[in-house]
């Protein structure tokens, strides 16, 4: 079978099934797991070019909107009648579900059934572990300084959070993604800032710069150094790969409570391989 996946997010999800050699071109933005590296690329995600997919010859385009804008994919999919599936998750439990829909696309059911087991025992796990967790600090998750974006309650970095033994600020908020400004994060008093600006390398994201917003020198986030600069590919795409950035937050907010989060290992390909 011959895939093309034009979204960072799927192309995680074929490796899960152990369908990466059957990718014959991605995005711009796959980078994981390493073995898509020297695939061909089809443009950023929110601007594919439709000729160069087509040229590749697929048997299926894996496509998503979990990012606006790319409603125009699907359009020029169906323009140039290549075959193809949309994934668009908010919560954990619809990745879950991706993973089984996705299975049944591609003929590795039982795989999917595997991966989909793994994956729900170790959300169980660390389901059951929060709930010893009493005390729960506010989170705020910056996906975009200005103008802000953060998740709202149908989302799953508030979902992350509470697995994590923490609340999202913003979890009132009922749409998956909220446009707001500083002053309205700074009423709310999160004791953790997360920093994952999409599209944007750990390396470039420069913590110092919040603490010159004004008014935010009063935050007990900043008062404590608690700004986090995490990995934004372990927290920002609906794959599998969110619960190594859970693993990650777990740890770092509550210590005692969870286990640390080993550089360079995925807690679900880790699971999978002990199971075989």
């Amino acid at each position: 079978m011959r895939i093309v996946s034009i979204c960072p997010s799927n192309t995680e999800l074929l490796a899960y099934l152990g369908l990466t050699s059957s990718l014959v071109g991605v995005d711009n933005y796959s980078d994981w797991p390493e073995e898509v590296h020297h695939l061909p690329r089809v443009g950023p995600d929110l601007d594919i070019d439709m000729e160069a997919v087509k040229k590749l010859n697929p048997d299926l385009v894996l496509a998503s909107l979990s990012v606006p804008g790319m409603e125009k994919n699907i359009e020029a999919l169906q323009a140039a009648q290549l075959p193809y599936v949309v994934l668009n998750p908010n919560s954990l439990e619809e990745i879950g579900r991706d993973i089984l829909e996705l299975g049944k696309h591609t003929q590795r059911e039982q795989a999917a059934i595997r991966v989909y087991d793994a994956y729900q025992a170790l959300l169980a796990d660390y389901r059951e572990r929060s709930q010893r967790v009493a005390d729960r600090p506010g989170v705020y998750w910056e996906w975009w300084p200005k103008p802000v974006f953060t998740p709202g309650k149908i989302n799953w970095l508030t979902e992350i959070s509470e697995l994590a033994g923490a609340r999202n600020v913003f979890a009132d908020r009922p749409e998956p993604s909220v446009q707001t400004d500083w002053n309205d994060v700074l009423e709310r008093q999160p004791e953790y800032i997360c920093l994952v600006w999409v599209g944007v390398e750990k390396r470039r994201i420069k913590p110092e710069l919040v603490r010159t917003r004004p008014g935010w020198a009063a935050l007990k986030a900043v008062q404590e150094n608690r700004i986090l600069v995490l990995d934004e590919p372990l927290f920002c795409r609906p794959s599998p790969r969110l619960l190594t950035g859970l693993q990650k937050l777990a740890s770092l907010l509550h210590p005692s409570h969870f286990p640390a989060c080993q550089e360079g290992r995925d807690l679900l390909r880790d699971r999978l391989e002990r199971g075989r």
